[in-house]
C-alpha cells in the first residue's frame, strides 16, 4: 500500500504537515459540501428509525468487524466512553445490535449486529456505495486508486497504517 507509508522527522514523531501559505478555500468548500451529501443520504434514512451519526458509525464498524470488543470500538471511533454508552444502549435496546461475552475471558462484551443491525447496515452501505460509484464513473477506470490514496492522505500519517488494516485487513487494497 503504497499511501499508506509514513515519513518521520529526525526526532522520531510523525512528520510535520507541509507549510500551505494561503487557505485552499475551494478543496475545503468542495470537501465540506460532498460530506454533507454523503452522509446526508444516510442520514434521511436513518430519521425514519430516530437514529443518528454516531449510531450510523456503530452499525458500520461492528457490521465490518463482528466481535468488535468495546475498547476497539472506542479506539475506532475515537470518542468516550460516555458518548458511545447512549449510542450503544439504544442500538442494543432497539436489537440491533447484540452483545456476547467472550470465549476465553466472559468479562469482555463482543459486538454483533442482529439481522436486523445487517439490513440496516447494508441498507446505509449501499446508499453510500452508489454516491460514490456514480462519482468515480464520472472520473474514469483510474478514479479508485485516486481516490483511495487521497483518502488515505487526509488521514494523520500515524494513522494510516492501521486504518489500512481495519479497512483491508492483513490482505491487500481491494479493487
Amino acid at each position: 500500500m503504497d499511501g499508506v507509508r509514513q515519513k518521520n522527522s529526525s526526532r522520531g514523531g510523525p512528520a510535520p504537515l507541509p507549510v500551505q501559505t494561503a487557505p485552499i478555500y475551494d478543496l475545503i468548500e468542495l470537501f465540506f459540501f460532498a460530506y454533507r451529501d454523503f452522509v446526508g443520504d444516510a442520514d434521511r434514512l436513518l430519521e425514519a428509525y430516530k437514529f443518528g451519526r454516531a449510531h450510523h458509525r456503530v452499525l458500520h464498524f461492528v457490521n465490518r468487524q463482528p466481535g468488535l470488543t468495546i475498547a476497539e470500538l472506542l479506539d475506532i471511533l475515537k470518542i468516550t466512553k460516555q458518548s458511545l454508552n447512549r449510542v450503544l444502549k439504544e442500538l442494543l435496546d432497539h436489537a440491533y445490535v447484540e452483545q456476547r461475552a467472550g470465549a476465553t475471558d466472559r468479562r469482555q462484551r463482543l459486538l454483533f449486529l442482529t439481522p436486523q443491525g445487517q439490513k440496516l447496515a447494508l441498507d446505509l452501505a449501499q446508499l453510500q456505495s452508489t454516491r460514490f460509484a456514480r462519482a468515480m464513473e464520472e472520473m474514469g477506470p483510474q478514479a479508485r486508486g485516486a481516490v483511495i490514496n487521497f483518502l488515505l492522505g487526509m488521514i494523520d500519517p500515524h494513522e494510516r497504517t492501521k486504518v489500512a488494516g481495519l479497512v483491508w485487513g492483513a490482505g491487500t487494497q481491494e479493487e
